[in-house]
C-alpha cells in the first residue's frame, strides 16, 4: 500500500500543532500508519521536523502570493497577509520552537524569502508614511512571527476564539506600528 507523503504530513503538523511533545508513535497513529511506515519516509524526528519545515514555507510562500502584498496600502496588506497566514500559523507555532531549524548553515533558506518579503511591505510601509520609521523592518518581521505563534497557541489553549485571530494581531500590530498623527504625537510630546 502506497503511503500518501503530504497526508503524513499533515497529520504530523496537526498533532505535533495541538501537542509539540509528541512522540513518532503518536505521529504516526495520528496518520493512520505504524511506526515502521512513518520511520520509511522520514528516519526519525528531525527529518520529519525538516519536512514540516518545508511544507510550512510552501504555505508561507503561498499565503503571501495570495496576499498580494505589494497592492494597495501597506496596512491592508498587512491584514491580507495575516489573513492568509492563519491556516498555517499554527503549524509556524510550533516550528516557531524548533531551535534546530533556525542554527547554523543549515538554515532552509526559505525562511530568508519569507522574512524579506515581510520586511518589504514593513519598509513599504514606512516609505509611504503609514508606519513608523523607529522600529526596523525586521524588528516588525520579528514581531508579526511571534504574534502569529502566540495568536496560535491561544486559540489553540482556547483563551481566544478562531474567529478573532486576524483581528487580534491586526490590531495589535497596527496599532504599535502606525506613524502617529503628527498633531497627536506632538500633544502628547
Amino acid at each position: 500500500m502506497a503511503v500518501d507523503r503530504e497526508q503524513v504530513l499533515r497529520a504530523a503538523a496537526s498533532l505535533l500543532t495541538r501537542k509539540p511533545t509528541s512522540t513518532l508513535d503518536e505521529v504516526a497513529r495520528s496518520a493512520g500508519i505504524s511506526r515502521a511506515t512513518l520511520h520509511r519516509q522520514f528516519a526519525g524526528r528531525d527529518a520529519l521536523v525538516r519536512a514540516l519545515e518545508a511544507l510550512a514555507i510552501d504555505e508561507c510562500e503561498a499565503a503571501l502570493e495570495t496576499a498580494r502584498t505589494h497592492e494597495g496600502s501597506a496596512s491592508d496588506a498587512v491584514r491580507r497577509l495575516v489573513a492568509r497566514m492563519e491556516p498555517h500559523a499554527g503549524l509556524l507555532a510550533f516550528l516557531y520552537t524548533e531551535n534546530q531549524l533556525f542554527e547554523g548553515e543549515e538554515q532552509n533558506d526559505g525562511w530568508t524569502r519569507i522574512d524579506d518579503a515581510f520586511a518589504a511591505l514593513f519598509l513599504r510601509g514606512q516609505e509611504n508614511g503609514e508606519f513608523r520609521v523607529d522600529l526596523s523592518p525586521a524588528w516588525l518581521t520579528e514581531a508579526l512571527y511571534g504574534l502569529l505563534a502566540s495568536a496560535a497557541w491561544a486559540v489553540a489553549e482556547g483563551r481566544v476564539a478562531p474567529k478573532d485571530f486576524t483581528h487580534m494581531i491586526v490590531e495589535l500590530l497596527l496599532g504599535g506600528v502606525r506613524r502617529p498623527d503628527t498633531a497627536q504625537a506632538r500633544n502628547h510630546a
